[in-house]
């Protein structure tokens, strides 16, 4: 299991995760309190409830780089074009935009994992 730390405006909105039944995101519940909280995307709207999919959600999948640059990212981190989360948690820290996903550390994704 991978976990990434989903910010919005610096803020932490909530956490991605991939496990083997797929991916899921989940609002971070102070986030969703918050008076001035927005949605990451149209596509996740604000809710309680964990979204989840088969596959990479597709506002994350297009945060990912394409082109050149996902083939430097390929070859920095040795990483498979076909490993969404891989390249998802290599590449999207610093993205433009509103969004950045970080790292979940170790210990937080065993803690997810048993949830």
């Amino acid at each position: 299991m991978r976990s990434g730390l989903v910010y919005m405006h610096d803020r932490l909105a909530g956490r991605i995760v991939e496990d083997e039944t797929g991916f899921h995101f989940r609002y971070d519940d102070a986030y969703l309190g918050g008076q001035d909280s927005q949605p990451v995307s149209l596509t996740l709207p604000l809710q309680e409830e964990e979204f989840t999919s088969p596959t990479m959600f597709p506002f994350f999948d297009g945060l990912i780089p394409e082109g050149w640059m996902l083939d430097i990212a390929r070859e920095h981190w040795k990483l498979d074009p076909r490993d969404r989360m891989g390249l998802l948690l290599a590449c999207c820290e610093d993205c433009i935009g509103a969004v950045s996903i970080l790292p979940a550390p170790p210990a937080e994704d065993e803690e997810a994992g048993n949830g």
